[in-house]
């Protein structure tokens, strides 16, 4: 009877969450695709290419340079084939985003998608042309080898939470493994006691 009752209420709650998860991935995916662009164009249009700027003495300078490959330029040359791996990613996240029933892999995954699509519109838009675009970085750290922008921040901050999401052993839909590898299966005999 306890778990009749519970069906009706079980449903709404379960459609909130799913909303709820959504509305999780796409606002950070919005929200730091904004930012990423606001702070390019502000770097593009203010910021001379290839000068240091003090932010917080040599500590955090703003030094703007246009990265035609990946992380620490890597790839130069091949600016297309990380234009089509993010695309790819992108169209993944969004795919995998409506299975998600945790809001730690909501937040992951829309600071990933965030991220990626902010990269991916230099890549896509920027000179020198379409799929070619040089991506804007303008973040320097002192004794960090790479200058980065806000995508990469999204993009890095993303992998390590999943990582220790990985390692809690927290799936996408909000399980735990041990939890998930101890419950029975389903029609598996547990009598009439299973409501206890």
């Amino acid at each position: 009877m306890a778990a009749t009752d519970a069906e009706p209420t079980a449903a709404p709650a379960r459609a909130r969450l799913r909303f709820g998860v959504l509305a999780l991935v796409l606002g950070l995916a919005v929200g730091i695709l904004a930012v990423d662009q606001i702070a390019k164009w502000f770097v593009v249009g203010n910021l001379q290419e290839g000068v240091s700027v003090p932010v917080i003495g040599e500590l955090v300078q703003f030094h703007f340079v246009r990265n035609p490959g990946a992380a620490f330029s890597l790839g130069i040359g091949a600016t297309w084939i990380f234009a089509i791996i993010a695309l790819a990613v992108a169209v993944v996240i969004v795919v995998f985003a409506r299975r998600i029933r945790s809001l730690a892999w909501a937040t992951v995954l829309g600071m990933l998608l965030g991220g990626t699509i902010g990269n991916l519109a230099d890549r896509l838009f920027r000179e020198p042309g379409f799929g070619q675009g040089h991506v804007i970085d303008f973040i320097q750290l002192w004794g960090f080898p790479a200058i980065f922008n806000v995508a990469d921040i999204a993009i890095t901050f993303s992998v390590v939470l999943l990582v220790i999401l990985t390692l809690m052993g927290l799936g996408i839909d909000g399980v735990r493994a041990r939890r998930r590898d101890a419950e029975p299966a389903p029609g598996a005999s547990g009598g009439e006691g299973d409501d206890a």
